[in-house]
This record gives C-alpha cells, structure tokens and sequence, in this order.
C-alpha cells in the first residue's frame, strides 16, 4: 500500500500542479474519479495484464470510455500511464490529488466514528471543536462503530483524538500495568 503511494506521489502532485495552475481542480478531480472507477472495472484488470493487448489499444480504449470529459492534457495523462505500466495506481493518484486539492482550498477531510448515530448537534460540534483546533474548513464524514462502546474517535491527518469508551478503558487498563 505505501508503495503504491510512493509511486503515484509524483504523478498526483503533477497533475495537480497543473490543474492548479490552470484553475481546473474541480474538473480533474472528476477525470481522475472517473479514471479510477474504469481502472478498477474488472475487464479493465485483465486487459491491463494480458500481453496481448498493445499499450496504444488500452490508451485508445480508456480514452474512448472516457469519452467527452478528458481534454488532450487528460488523454496525454492516460497514455503517460498506460506507457509506463502505472495505470494500476490511478485509485491512489486520485486520492492523493484530492488530498492535495483539499489542503490547497484549506479544507480537511474528518473521519469520525462513534457507537452510536451523530445526531446534528454533535456533528455541528466535533465540526467546530476541529476548524477552531486546525483553522481550516472540515468536510466530516461520520460512521458508526460498534465495538467503541460509547463515545467518538476523531481522526483529521495524522491527528487522531480518542474519546471512546474503549479508549478510556485501554487508558486505564495501560495504567494499573504500569
């Protein structure tokens, strides 16, 4: 998996300079959603391993499919990828681009699972608890994780705030071993 990152850093961070650059961030990040989607179709996988279908044809066939929403910058893209064997990281380039995109507009993806269902007061809050902690705009997405117990795990980037119950026990029982 880190490889995976690793390796589709370089081409993320150029397509996002360019879109960038250009003012496109909104539309490449529909091309690259879209791209990825097609890249993980499972007739997609086998066509991309099998030796017999030359890199011209599966370029020419993603590019086909994609129809209308690439420009030639995006079909340059998907050649560029197919050429170099890396058309297996576009799930990864996507999601960096975004990750990239989300930090250029000041905004951070919040992921935070609780035991139970957030009710709109809650979310209203953990949403203002995080923007005034990290002073960016916070796009939160919230799930449901039974084996909390009770109580709610935050995680934006590399912070991660555990108020769980489960948390607090392995809080405790981490203290009475010591």
């Amino acid at each position: 998996m880190a490889e995976l990152e690793t390796l589709a850093r370089p081409y993320a961070e150029a397509v996002f300079t360019l879109a960038r650059d250009r003012g496109e961030l909104r539309q490449w990040s529909e091309v690259l959603r879209l791209l990825a989607h097609v890249a993980n179709d499972e007739r997609i996988i086998e066509l991309v391993s099998d030796p017999r279908v030359s890199t011209e044809r599966l370029a020419g066939l993603l590019i086909d499919i994609a129809g209308s929403s690439l420009t030639n910058d995006g079909k340059n893209f998907v050649r560029l990828l197919v050429e170099n064997g890396r058309l297996t990281l576009m799930a990864a380039i996507a999601g960096q681009f975004e990750r990239l995109r989300a930090d250029a507009e000041g905004i951070i993806e919040v992921e935070a699972s609780a035991a139970f269902e957030l009710s709109a007061a809650q979310i209203k809050q953990i949403v203002q608890a995080v923007k005034k902690r990290l002073g960016r705009e916070v796009k939160l997405n919230a799930s449901i994780d039974k084996s909390l117990i009770g109580g709610v795990v935050i995680r934006a980037g590399d912070l991660v705030i555990d108020g769980s119950v489960t948390g607090h026990l392995r809080d405790l029982a981490a203290q009475l071993n010591k």
